[in-house]
C-alpha cells in the first residue's frame, strides 16, 4: 500500500493559480488510479479530478478548463494545476490512490482563495 503526501497548499487571491502535488512512497504507484478529492467547511468532500493508470482524466465540471491532474510515475508523484481559482475553491484537498480494494489517503493540505 503506497503513503500518499500533498503539498503546495496556500492563500491565494481570486483568478491566481497552484499547483499541488502528491508524493507517494510504497511500492506499485504507477499501479493505482490516482485522484484529487476536496471538502470545504461544511460541505461532504467531493471529488475533483481523477488519472487511470494510462493517463485517462476526468474532471467534475466545476473545475473543468481550470484544473489539470496529472502524474510521473517515474517520480511518484500526481499533480493538480488550478488555475483561475475562484472562493468557492476554498477546501482542504485531498490526495488518494486506489488499486483493487486498496485505498490510499493523504493528510490533505490547505487551499484558500480570497483577496
Amino acid at each position: 500500500q503506497v503513503q500518499l503526501v500533498e503539498s503546495g497548499g496556500g492563500l491565494v487571491q481570486p483568478g491566481g493559480s497552484l499547483k499541488l502535488s502528491c508524493a507517494a512512497s510504497g511500492i506499485g504507484f504507477s499501479r493505482y488510479v490516482m485522484a484529487w478529492y476536496r471538502q470545504a467547511p461544511g460541505k461532504q468532500r467531493e471529488l475533483v479530478a481523477t488519472i487511470t493508470i494510462t493517463g485517462i482524466t476526468n474532471y467534475a465540471d466545476s473545475v473543468k478548463g481550470r484544473f489539470t491532474i496529472s502524474r510521473d510515475n517515474p517520480k511518484n508523484t500526481m499533480y493538480l494545476q488550478m488555475n483561475s481559482l475562484k472562493p468557492e475553491d476554498t477546501a482542504v484537498y485531498y490526495c488518494n490512490g486506489r488499486l483493487d480494494l486498496v485505498v490510499s489517503w493523504g493528510q490533505g493540505t490547505q487551499v484558500t482563495v480570497s483577496s
